[in-house]
């Protein structure tokens, strides 16, 4: 049995109504974290693995309780070992939105979603989280750069195309940091939100939650980077959230001329950032299977090219150098 299992079965193991327990591999993430549902007396547990060298469970800990506090699905931590990076966590089932998401279900999901976010956003805590500053969302943007065309594609840049990177990053910023500054989780999208029978839906991987622009959840859910739907029905969960927002304080009136663009712009500063993050996922962590996300995430960009100006010098480099660079190398991976 490796090292870090015994580690874990040894904690388990001092833990009162765990005398007598199973275990099993439940998820990975893109972290370095590893999930086990544990069995015992016809309860079930996840056991959160956190290898202290890699992972810090401190803000999953702290964010867990103040997202819990609002009254948000999150999993309740039973137990915690934080000296060697274990937690005891309630299991919120095995079905992911992704799994679930149709036509049929999309409204009655995503209505639960939009309510859990108005909730995050009207209620959630700012105290002690840091803020989506600047340097953070260029760092973020600079992903796509580094690890997306760079070492990804290969694709050399001329000094012309990193300038406009470079002014495109610097608008894509201050299209965030002049919105309304609210509770951030970072990652509500259908792989982290999970179907519940009861206050639907669960919440998981908020360990990240920052203090940033009001949309950036919005996006991350309505244009998921593993799920995509008609840009119409996109556009009216976007308004009718708006008025919802402003009905609960989180935004003004005089927002809704500028809401949309806030969404788009907003949703372009991530899709570059979770591209870099799926090619660095293949290059450092071996997992390859996010590469087959990348063409839908930048296609999101690519449907915004009649919408706003200032997008046209990335949409080319897109559309004539890295569009075409991941077709050739699936190509060559098919062959």
């Amino acid at each position: 049995m490796p090292q870090r299992i015994e580690q874990m079965v040894a904690w388990l193991e001092t833990l009162p109504g765990l005398d007598a327990f199973t275990f099993e591999p439940a998820s990975g993430d893109a972290s370095f974290r590893r999930y086990f549902r544990v069995r015992a007396a016809e309860q079930s547990f996840i056991v959160m693995d956190a290898p202290l060298e890699k992972e810090d469970v401190m803000p999953f800990i702290q964010v867990a309780r103040s997202f819990e506090a609002i009254g948000l699905n999150v999993p309740h931590i039973h137990a915690q070992n934080t000296q060697e990076g274990f937690l005891l966590l309630e299991d919120l089932g095995s079905t992911l939105y992704l799994d679930q998401l149709s036509f049929s279900t999309v409204e009655r999901l995503y209505g639960d979603a939009l309510g859990a976010l108005l909730t995050l956003q009207a209620c959630g805590p700012l105290a002690g989280l840091p803020l989506y500053d600047r340097d953070l969302l260029l760092r973020e943007m600079e992903l796509f750069r580094e690890w997306l065309v760079d070492r990804q594609l290969g694709l050399a840049l001329s000094s012309d195309e990193h300038a406009m990177l470079d002014a495109t990053f610097e608008v894509l910023v201050d299209n965030a940091l002049r919105q309304p500054q609210v509770c951030v989780h970072r990652d509500f999208h259908s792989r982290n939100l999970m179907v519940t029978p009861r206050h639907n839906p669960g919440i998981l991987d908020f360990q990240d939650a920052v203090i940033g622009p009001v949309t950036y959840d919005l996006v991350s859910l309505l244009r998921d980077c593993y799920v995509s739907w008609p840009r119409s029905q996109i556009e009216g969960w976007v308004l009718g959230y708006f008025e919802l927002a402003v009905q609960s304080g989180v935004l003004r009136g005089e927002h809704e001329g500028e809401f949309m663009a806030w969404f788009d712009l907003m949703g372009v500063q991530r899709h570059l950032k979770a591209s870099g993050i799926f090619a660095r996922l293949n290059i450092r962590d071996g997992k390859a299977g996010y590469l087959q996300d990348i063409p839908r995430t930048l296609g999101y960009i690519l449907d915004l090219e009649s919408r706003h100006e200032i997008l046209a010098g990335l949409v080319a480099l897109l559309r004539q150098r890295v569009i075409p660079a991941l077709g050739k190398e699936a190509d060559s991976s098919a062959s």
